[in-house]
């Protein structure tokens, strides 16, 4: 039973406050391939581990000072093993194979989801090696991914939320605000190399989530600080792009009508040390590589790494060019959240600051359906600055615009129909129309856009398409669980039975957000959120 000591809850409380305090103010190292410098790009490039993640998520034996310089002393040595220098001065952290997580004693996958969680469940109290600690315990997709990431935890919580476990999702959420006042944004991921970056803007979902059960004025108000700042990070920019003659800076993009509309950035312009090698292997050759790796890690924040979406050769990564596209999917969240801040505003009666937020919302509307909508082909694409066209890549992405109720009922009737005729599959709905290779393209089958395209569909009254797809994604879940007994990060939807495929690493097993989609659209979330969608 809880305990009811109101001495001992409000000591408790003391604690915690002073834990939060002191994590706020810890000062955060810089990423390894920084500290490490040239044993981090030896052991990288040796392909050491065969995934390039392991070696950033190693926790020195020493500091890193007295490694790298042992290593400058002993690197020119004619008997140096790189290897078992690597092994006698890194230590793992976590054995993150996925395969000892996915394994429970339920047949059932309702049941093995529920025992599951607590086997997600990680908690940081320390800083170690490229880990950052947070106040309290999160839940992690599983595999390789072993920290709290941002738009995975939203599809996680659903489930969390599902399953009766409000003891995390209310924890995760604490972690957030944390990493709000900490970095005033939320990184991809509480890692030191995350820092440099977001991922697409969730934050909006996740109050509205547990609004639902905690009612809205008394948990969307008092969190409208970090909704702001939430909205700082994407627009800071603005007012210092529109003074200045230029076209794009950082993450604002300026359209041919004077407009304004937001994109994918990153504000580094090195490889991404998880992924130094294959980075490097990307550039070769390029005439800028600053500029090649400035569009991976954008892609990266995304968090759709990687797909045709981003070339302008779908089948080559080499023609990546993600900070030239305007994305669908980032300016309809932003489009959502903009009215939100209006909302809030308006019930704190700061009318000035309601009006401001909601003409923000109308201008960005507008501009999203001038510019990213396909009248033609009735869909939403990204746009490609350069050339100031829709960049024809299908994607999922444009059900963004059903989803943050961006088009109107005419254009979503559309939208529907091209779902129906072109993406859906006997698995569910593919990510892309194009084979390419990339784990962000067809077959493969996603969560976090199987759960876009349901809620979309059903918020503009399209319940027998958005069933079926549910009906279609839940089956491909089963059917894999049934002869694996796993769940895994994507999903071959042309054949349920196959595991999906592509990217840069092995497919994972766990799987975080995959078990909060089945467990949400299990329990009926998807009807009751897309119900309950109004300007909180």
């Amino acid at each position: 039973m809880p305990d009811t000591n109101p001495l001992k809850k409000t000591l408790q409380k003391i604690k915690f406050a002073s834990e939060v305090t002191r994590l706020t103010f810890l000062p955060i190292k810089s990423s390894p391939d920084e500290r490490l410098g040239e044993l981090f790009r030896a052991v990288q490039l040796a392909r050491i581990h065969a995934d390039g993640m392991t070696f950033v998520n190693l926790v020195p034996s020493k500091s890193l000072r007295h490694i790298v310089r042992e290593y400058e002393q002993q690197c020119d040595q004619p008997d140096f093993d790189l290897t078992a220098f690597v092994q006698g001065h890194f230590e793992e952290y976590v054995q993150a194979t996925g395969e000892n997580e996915a394994i429970t004693e339920h047949d059932d996958p309702e049941d093995h989801i529920t025992a599951l969680w607590d086997k997600l469940t990680k908690r940081a109290r320390e800083p170690k090696g490229s880990l950052i600690p947070l106040p309290n315990p999160y839940v992690v997709p599983g595999g390789r991914f072993q920290e709290q990431f941002y738009w995975d935890s939203y599809f996680i919580m659903l489930g969390l939320e599902a399953s009766g476990r409000t003891d995390l999702t209310d924890g995760i959420m604490s972690n957030f605000e944390h990493m709000f006042r900490k970095f005033g944004f939320i990184p991809t991921g509480n890692r030191t190399y995350y820092t440099s970056r977001s991922q697409p803007p969730y934050f909006l979902q996740m109050v509205r989530l547990l609004a639902h059960r905690k009612g809205h004025h008394r948990y969307l108000l008092p969190r409208l600080p970090y909704l702001l700042q939430e909205y700082a990070f994407w627009t800071k920019d603005t007012k210092a792009f529109l003074a200045m003659s230029r076209k794009r800076y950082k993450r604002v993009v300026g359209m041919p009508d004077a407009s304004t509309l937001h994109r994918y950035y990153d504000a580094k312009d090195t490889p991404r040390p998880e992924s130094y090698r294959e980075d490097v292997e990307t550039a070769e050759g390029s005439e800028n590589p600053a500029v090649m790796y400035r569009n991976l890690r954008a892609a990266a924040e995304s968090g759709w790494d990687f797909s045709s979406r981003w070339f302008a050769d779908a089948k080559d990564i080499k023609t990546i060019r993600t900070i030239e596209i305007v994305p669908i999917d980032l300016n309809c969240l932003l489009y959502e959240l903009e009215l939100a801040l209006s909302e809030a505003h308006r019930k704190l009666l700061q009318l000035p600051l309601a009006l401001y937020y909601r003409k923000k919302a109308v201008r960005r509307r507008a501009t999203i359906n001038k510019y990213l909508w396909d009248a033609k082909n009735g869909f939403y694409f990204d746009y490609h600055w350069p050339t100031q066209q829709p960049t024809g890549v299908w994607s999922l992405a444009g059900m963004y615009a059903l989803y943050c109720g961006v088009a109107t009922p005419e254009q979503a009737d559309l939208v529907a129909k091209n779902i129906e005729e072109k993406f859906l599959r006997a698995g569910g709905v593919t990510t892309t129309l194009n084979e390419t290779g990339e784990q962000w393209d067809a077959p493969n089958g996603w969560a976090p856009l199987q759960w876009v395209t349901i809620v979309g569909l059903r918020r503009y009254g399209h319940h027998d398409l958005a069933e079926r797809i549910k009906v279609r994604w839940l089956a491909a879940n089963q059917a894999l669980f049934q002869n694996e007994h796993k769940f895994v990060e994507k999903y071959d939807v042309n054949d349920p039975t196959s595991l999906g495929g592509g990217g840069e690493y092995t497919l994972q097993d766990g799987f975080g957000w995959t078990n909060g989609v089945f467990m949400a659209l299990r329990k009926d979330f998807d009807r009751t959120i897309a119900d309950k969608i109004k300007l909180v």
